[in-house]
């Protein structure tokens, strides 16, 4: 079928009519298909199910610094957790710090401090400043976005390039803002894009001047392992880069393994310059007397390295390539030749960014759901849960089985082409 803005109004009604004819064949099918999070399906989930045993008959539940990993005490976690963490992450053991179950923990809390206590001894808490405001690269992730409004920090968009964060505006508007405190950053098959930053974007983020001395760069690296591709993206480590411009204590990294081993039992990592650490292990101190070590321990044991840690994430992605292949498959066989969508083909990560005609994802969304399909809400991948566009779609692949996951993708296309050509139909009247 041709593009769809080059044909005559007959022709797109005579479209429409058969679509909407199929599209009500699903409505009374009474289905239940959610792409709505980016959920580790079960099978992912099973191939941890080991570390579930890996210490239950070890009588040596030690830590390496000879703690007993069963009682109080290891602040900032057992040296073994932070060794491994240092590898996968390009740090120092001395430049990491082991949290709970999750990196938005980690993250929530950091920003919370800030509000209470300011980044560093000496610096302004930012709960006392009238207003501050982060940057947003957008389409980005919606949890970020959602601590920014607990805390009523004003959010400022940024497009996202083919490279990460249009640079030019985020150096111009850092240079002139003292109130922008911070900038979210997904810098590795970034959610929900896929792109990961380029060498020059970590670097101009690294050494850019800031009118507030205590800016910072949230940098979650969710997706640091994820890969999909036998030659995967790399990212330039953003600390050494900081540290190399003079600016060591600009950037809070974050990790975990909740989509590695268990969502829900993970670990949550923080690396950042011993420093910042430093100041913000004073500030734990008050609120834990350690995390869960058992945890830790069971990790370790369970990868040993980062090699076993590769090759188990080739397993994750043997489970769900195969589900991004079909998505990006029916999204090039659907929609490509009709000029109303353009999409990212990620090399890693947990989501597809599919872009429709401006003013139609609200409705494509709402359509899915009437017949079946949820997904993520449209909207939810900008700051405030407003796309200034009304086209941004996040798909999560991973969770739904691969029949599932194909029905639902018919579904999904079917709901943009009806509503690009009734999109078509209300601008070719206008004209008229």
């Amino acid at each position: 079928m041709s593009d769809f803005s080059t044909l005559s109004v007959s022709e797109l009604k005579e479209i429409q009519s058969d679509l909407k004819g199929i599209y009500a064949t699903y409505q009374k099918q009474g289905l239940n298909l959610d792409m709505s999070r980016g959920k580790p399906s079960p099978l992912q989930l099973d191939l941890s199910n080991g570390m579930l045993d890996v210490i239950q008959s070890e009588s040596n539940l030690k830590a390496s610094d000879g703690a007993d990993s069963r009682n109080y005490g290891g602040l900032d976690g057992i040296p073994e957790a932070k060794e491994f963490f240092a590898e996968i992450l390009e740090v120092s053991p001395k430049e990491i710090l082991i949290g709970g179950n999750s990196s938005l923990n980690l993250m929530h809390d950091t920003v919370m401090r800030a509000m209470i206590f300011g980044v560093q001894e000496g610096e302004t808490p930012w709960g006392k400043i009238p207003k501050i405001k982060f940057l947003c690269p957008s389409p980005g992730y919606d949890r970020h976005f959602s601590v920014c409004e607990l805390f009523n920090i004003e959010m400022v968009v940024v497009d996202m390039k083919d490279d990460g964060p249009d640079m030019d505006v985020v150096e111009k508007l850092v240079a002139e803002d003292e109130s922008i405190k911070g900038i979210w950053c997904v810098p590795k098959y970034s959610n929900p894009d896929g792109i990961t930053y380029s060498d020059e974007v970590v670097d101009r983020l690294a050494k850019m001047e800031t009118k507030a001395s205590d800016f910072r760069i949230f940098w979650d690296d969710a997706y640091t392992v994820h890969h999909l591709t036998e030659d995967p993206d790399q990212l330039k480590n953003i600390l050494t880069a900081c540290k190399k411009f003079g600016n060591p204590n600009r950037v809070f990294m974050f990790s975990s393994t909740s989509k590695i081993t268990f969502a829900g039992s993970g670990i949550g990592v923080m690396a950042s310059t011993e420093e910042n650490l430093s100041y913000i292990k004073k500030l734990i101190s008050f609120q834990t007397i350690g995390p869960d070590k058992l945890n830790q321990l069971r990790h370790v044991r369970f990868f040993k390295d980062k090699d076993n840690l590769k090759e188990h994430m080739k397993k994750h992605a043997e489970i769900i390539k195969p589900k991004f292949d079909m998505v990006l498959s029916k999204l090039e066989e659907e929609l490509s030749d009709k000029n109303i969508a353009f999409w990212h083909e990620p090399n890693g990560g947990y989501f597809i960014s599919l872009n429709t005609l401006d003013g139609c994802a609200k409705k494509v969304v709402s359509m899915a759901r009437e017949a079946g399909v949820t997904l993520t809400g449209a909207g939810a991948t900008f700051p405030y849960g407003k796309d200034p566009r009304d086209r941004n779609i996040r798909i999560a692949p991973t969770f739904p089985s691969l029949e599932e996951l194909e029905k639902a993708m018919d579904i999904l296309c079917l709901c943009v082409q009806i509503t690009s050509v009734e999109k078509i139909l209300e601008s070719k009247a206008v004209e008229q």
